[in-house]
């Protein structure tokens, strides 16, 4: 069985992305730079609204101060069987990169058990392709989003 790109350079590192992110990692590598922004914006407006449990973002969720618009995230782990990780996020609508990177994240890792998020490579990003298509101090905000959730997933499940 042949690897596609994601997890080729996943395997690389020792592990694999989960299966809805590497779906995303492979529609992203598949076209070219101005198509691949053009996907980060139609992902961005496929972010969810919020629950009523997180209306008020600054108050219930963690900010993301690396990213150049206001992003929230909150992180839930389900307590038994393979801990599901649960992601939600607030980024403006104004602000279609952060959010587009949110809704990445959220696709991809959304109901996945706490080791495979865990397991994702911190750099998963660059197979994006997006180096070309938004500035480095955007692909930061995207890496610390990984960080923060990665860091809660962690505290939710160590005992």
């Amino acid at each position: 069985m042949s690897q596609g790109p994601a997890q080729q350079g996943s395997a690389q590192q020792g592990s694999t992305l989960p299966p809805q992110l590497a779906e995303l990692v492979e529609e992203f590598s598949e076209v070219g730079p101005k198509d691949r922004l053009e996907l980060l914006l139609e992902l961005s407006r496929e972010l969810p609204p919020l629950p009523e449990r997180y209306a008020d973002a600054a108050d219930t969720m963690e900010q993301v101060h690396e990213c150049q618009s206001p992003l929230f995230l909150a992180v839930e782990v389900e307590p038994d069987g393979d801990r599901a990780v649960h992601l939600f996020f607030s980024a403006p609508p104004e602000a279609p990169t952060t959010r587009g990177f949110a809704s990445i994240m959220r696709t991809g890792l959304d109901g996945q058990p706490a080791a495979d998020v865990l397991a994702v490579p911190d750099d998963f990003y660059v197979a994006l392709g997006l180096a070309r298509a938004v500035s480095p101090l955007r692909l930061r905000g995207m890496s610390a989003m990984l960080s923060r959730i990665k860091k809660q997933v962690a505290a939710a499940t160590s005992v």
